[in-house]
């Protein structure tokens, strides 16, 4: 096969290059500023249909693995900013890729799509813009993509992992957390985790097979005091994690959300019912059993 993978200098993307290469596949790396690896410059998320069109020719599949950043305050309403950013592209990559004939594709998305339909009543996508904007991405795609270019909808949770310099967003707060000398804290809940190694073997398979499925991905379920205590433990800190209250995590987070309300922004997680998903235990079945130890030691290196 020959695939397209748009955002291919990101962390999970440059793995998917690497993981189909080593399969027998060739790659094509699309990302919007230049890094080693990266074949054509494009901004995806601007370019026209006719733009994408010659970059996706002569190509069997395409994976989009680009981002939004679902926890920034943007001003009010943040609906058509979260649109824009990611749904609209994604409808204009699968037209360009349908009029090009290609056969498979697979879209990076959120396990926040597997929990709105497996928990309606928590009006997930109604209560949330990020989440409410990825139920349209992974509709709308494949809407675009046509019965002949099944996409599969990776349905990912935390990512652990590093590919060169890049690492998750989030790590680096956490990192120096994890360093330093202020007491660790948790709340009750948890949350799937995976390795970008292992997203990356996971979409490879599904663009093998040409599915278009939801695939929610999950080496290890982790409750937020394993996680937190892992990570000390790989840097090196190895410490007590204290139990947070969960009336004090309630708290905070929804004086954040009336704080951004009055500011006139909003976040694509809206902090007001934030809460509600910290405390959950977002576990996805069945997980790999694929251990997170190595990821963990690449992500926070001792």
């Amino acid at each position: 096969m020959r695939i397209l993978v748009v955002g291919g200098s990101g962390l999970i993307g440059a793995q998917i290059v690497d993981v189909l290469r080593e399969r027998g596949h060739t790659t094509t790396s699309v990302a919007r500023t230049a890094q080693p690896g990266v074949d054509h410059l494009l901004d995806v998320g601007s370019a026209s249909i006719e733009e994408l069109r010659p970059v996706l020719a002569g190509h069997d599949g395409v994976v989009y693995g680009t981002r939004t950043d679902e926890q920034r305050p943007l001003p009010k309403p943040i609906y058509p900013q979260f649109r824009r950013d990611n749904v609209d592209p994604v409808v204009r990559l699968f037209t360009a890729a349908r009029a090009e004939g290609l056969t498979r594709g697979a879209v990076l998305g959120s396990y926040y799509t597997y929990f709105d339909r497996r928990h309606p009543q928590w009006r997930l996508a109604e209560r949330h813009t990020y989440i409410r904007c990825r139920v349209e991405q992974a509709r709308e795609g494949r809407a675009a993509a046509g019965p002949d270019l099944p996409v599969a909808v990776l349905e990912l949770p935390f990512v652990f992992g590093r590919s060169g310099d890049r690492l998750p967003n989030w790590a680096g707060p956490l990192d120096r957390w994890a360093r330093s000398r202020t007491p660790l804290v948790a709340p009750n809940g948890g949350s799937a985790a995976a390795s970008a190694r292992s997203v990356a073997e996971v979409t490879a398979d599904a663009l093998e097979q040409a599915s278009g499925a939801d695939i929610p991905v999950a080496d290890e379920n982790l409750t937020w005091h394993d996680m937190i205590g892992r990570i000390a433990e790989s840097v090196g800190r190895r410490r007590r994690v204290a139990r947070l209250p969960a009336g004090a995590a309630t708290v905070a987070l929804r004086l954040g959300g009336a704080m951004q309300g009055l500011g006139g922004k909003e976040s694509g997680i809206n902090p007001t019912y934030l809460a509600d998903l910290l405390l959950a235990e977002l576990f996805v079945e069945p997980t790999t059993g694929r251990s997170l130890d190595a990821a963990l030691r690449e992500t926070f290196p001792a």
